[in-house]
């Protein structure tokens, strides 16, 4: 095993923190995962782990995952340390540094009869990670994500989403290139506007389906508008014309799980 880091200013610390950046995530292909719980989950879905850092003040090394007990890859640091490449509270002592991998269309598998999610130019990765819970707790597909502004890999989509990122099918690709996916395996096009829709639980979701949402600023493209087999709208009530983008995604997925008997 290492010898315990006791300075921030190691080498080992300063590589870890450098890829809190997604340009340094993006160059080395490497990302962190902070926590047992969501450490677990990436093992589960095979992905590869490289140096584990734990402090030793908050779990013993007896308790680390038989997964990852390769002592060359184990790194005890101290409490100050920890303290310092932690981003979040609640890791159990534990981040990790693992390989990225790539995220491409033709790598979904689909079932029988598809439910996707699909999301374009999400920015906010708090909201990408609750739409990844919500992918997960209504287990569709694929989440596909079209000219994105973040990441999957943000320690903030991996906190937030509880590590549902590992969860579910993830692909990055242009709205251009998902739409003639969703073409070519006849997946029908639900897209949630607020002009020409009609309510989204009036729609028959029980055949293969991609429910598509924009951003709350500015909603969906023209292209995904035009290309869509039906326009949908969350009626609202109050005084407002939307809600957050990962609520209205809930309501939308879980009516379509509602038709197909869950």
């Amino acid at each position: 095993m290492h010898l315990r880091i006791t300075s921030t200013q190691n080498p080992k610390v300063k590589s870890l923190l450098a890829l809190e950046k997604p340009r340094e995530r993006r160059k080395q292909q490497l990302f962190i995962i902070e926590g047992k719980k969501e450490i677990s989950m990436a093992i589960e879905a095979g992905y590869k782990i490289g140096n584990l850092f734990f402090c030793d003040h908050i779990i013993d090394v007896s308790d680390i995952p038989s997964e990852l007990k390769d002592e060359k890859l184990l790194i005890p640091v101290s409490k100050e340390v920890f303290d310092k490449i932690a981003v979040r509270e609640g890791t159990g002592g534990m981040i990790a540094v693992a390989e990225m991998r790539v995220h491409a269309l033709d790598q979904i598998q689909l079932s029988k009869n598809p439910l996707i999610l699909i999301l374009e130019g999400v920015e906010k990765p708090g909201n990408l990670g609750a739409i990844l819970r919500t992918a997960d707790a209504a287990n569709i597909d694929a989440v596909i994500i079209c000219d994105t502004q973040t990441d999957f890999y943000n320690p903030n989509v991996i906190r937030s989403s509880l590590g549902c990122v590992f969860t579910k099918q993830v692909a990055a690709a242009t709205s251009e290139e998902t739409i003639a996916w969703l073409r070519k395996n006849n997946i029908n096009i639900y897209c949630t506007y607020l002009q020409a829709s009609q309510p989204y639980h009036t729609v028959n979701y029980q055949n293969p389906a991609a429910i598509v949402m924009g951003t709350e600023a500015t909603g969906l493209t023209d292209v995904w508008v035009k290309n869509a087999d039906a326009n949908i709208i969350i009626p609202m009530l109050g005084k407002i014309d939307s809600m957050n983008v990962s609520t209205a995604a809930a309501v939308v997925v879980f009516e379509a799980r509602r038709q197909r008997g869950f």
